[in-house]
């Protein structure tokens, strides 16, 4: 079974979703997936992972948190999971290209993949797919649309004192 909330953040409402082992998502509004129980608001109930999502998601909207340490659980093919672990190594404030993450997880021919498997990061913000920018240093896609890509980085930024994007 799967459980889920919904928290006010600083790129708008976001629906954090688990199960008991671990956060299988996080959606940007308030859509709740048809199998999950709806915990309320603030998470007051449910697993204590998604107790502790939501405490670590407010620490981090808070300035307070740079990195996560609850349990996840996102379901992707083999090749996603190796990408989604690259990505959760980029550094809090810093950004890097999709040849960075290829040639992180041995495939440096397969920036086009490493790109589909951001598209499909069922756990934005916390998996921070956010971090990765096109080879010229561009912001592209991302699931909650550019001018959250560009509030998120832009947030990071300002909590690291840093006054451009930092390329790792």
């Amino acid at each position: 079974m799967t459980f889920s909330c919904r928290i006010d953040s600083l790129v708008g409402p976001l629906t954090v979703v688990s199960d008991e082992s671990g956060v299988t998502a996080i959606r940007f509004g308030d859509r709740v997936p048809d199998d999950a129980a709806w915990t309320g608001p603030i998470g007051s109930v449910g697993p204590q992972v998604l107790r502790q999502a939501v405490r670590e998601l407010e620490e981090f909207f808070a300035g307070e948190r740079r990195s996560f340490t609850v349990p996840l659980a996102p379901v992707g093919t083999p090749f996603r999971q190796q990408v989604w672990r690259a990505l959760q190594a980029i550094p809090y404030g810093a950004t890097c290209t999709y040849r960075d993450i290829a040639c992180a997880v041995e495939r440096p021919a397969a920036c086009r993949a490493v790109g589909m498997a951001n598209h499909c990061n069922p756990i934005p913000i916390i998996i921070p797919c956010h971090r990765v920018v096109g080879a010229d240093g561009r912001l592209t896609g991302y699931a909650g649309g550019l001018a959250i890509k560009s509030r998120l980085l832009r947030f990071e930024r300002e909590n690291c004192g840093e006054s451009s994007l930092q390329l790792v």
